[in-house]
């Protein structure tokens, strides 16, 4: 799959995962697991990808005497997510004149 698409898909889900609650990084990848696999490395290089981009914020509380660091969707996220919805309409239609059979 081509980086740059599958960096977009990523981005989303992980936007996707935090949308209805905060939460943190070994929830994301549990909650992920069902639809991809992503490893801790890459689901923090995203994680700071994306506070960067200011889709997402990030505060720090404790839980069980550990430091934990929870994320939360910010309206710049939940924009990315309608876009993504917009473009993945595109995205099918051409998936679906690549993938149809010529009739011979």
């Amino acid at each position: 799959m081509d980086i740059q698409l599958k960096r977009g898909l990523l981005d989303v889900c992980v936007l996707a995962a935090i949308k209805n609650e905060d939460s943190y990084g070994y929830k994301i990848i549990k909650d992920l697991k069902p639809c991809i696999e992503l490893s801790e490395s890459t689901l923090y290089t995203i994680l700071k990808r994306l506070e960067g981009a200011g889709m997402l914020t990030v505060r720090t509380a404790e839980h069980d005497g550990r430091l934990r660091k929870y994320y939360h969707i910010t309206g710049a996220g939940l924009r990315r997510i309608e876009e993504f919805k917009t473009e993945w309409k595109e995205v099918i239609s051409v998936y679906q004149f690549v993938a149809k059979e010529t009739l011979a």
